[in-house]
């Protein structure tokens, strides 16, 4: 059992509707030793393969960004959900993401100077559960040219299908912890 299985399994808490809360120390309030660990595993697991960008969406995938970009010595590039007057509208990579969590779709956006053909990118997420984020940034990725080195995940929902079909896509996927069952008395099983 590694670092993050052992915290999800004292801290986290399960709520109904197959809802993992893990708020009070990966996405919302931040454990910074356990976000070092992650960005080291995330540096571990894809190597030395030439990677020049993380990519994230905002706001909860930023954490275990930003120390795998730190581990990696590159900039951080995170899709904004949010309009920004200062963007301007005709620069930007546009992807449709539906969320699994709030059951809404929203546009993220990445600034064109931001991402180029030049760029090896690093995919890093929190959750991975139908795979709609992941799927995002792989556009995002797609509308820039930009070669996809791999996706990091936090925490996969092994039950549910987004790993199972990023992997048949081809994509180097790498879960840190993957949930193979849960249920609504607490229960946690990790994929071995």
């Amino acid at each position: 059992m590694n670092k993050l299985e052992e915290k999800i399994l004292a801290d986290g808490r399960i709520l109904p509707g197959e809802i993992l809360k893990v708020d009070n120390f990966l996405n919302h309030q931040v454990d910074m030793e356990l976000m070092d660990w992650i960005g080291g595993e995330f540096k571990r697991r894809f190597g030395d393969c030439g990677i020049t960008k993380v990519l994230t969406l905002e706001a909860s995938g930023i954490p275990p960004a930003v120390l795998t970009a730190y581990k990696y010595n590159v900039p951080l590039v995170f899709a904004k959900k949010a309009k920004s007057g200062n963007l301007g509208t005709q620069d930007l990579y546009r992807a449709l993401v539906k969320s699994y969590t709030y059951g809404n779709s929203f546009t993220v956006t990445v600034a064109k100077r931001y991402l180029s053909p030049e760029d090896k990118v690093l995919i890093i997420d929190d959750f991975l559960a139908k795979g709609e984020a992941s799927r995002g940034m792989v556009e995002i990725c797609r509308q820039a040219g930009a070669e996809i080195a791999g996706i990091g995940i936090c925490i996969e929902k092994g039950f549910q299908p987004g790993g199972e079909q990023l992997r048949e896509a081809g994509y180097h996927l790498e879960s840190l912890a993957i949930i193979d069952e849960m249920d609504d008395q607490g229960t946690i099983r990790f994929r071995e």
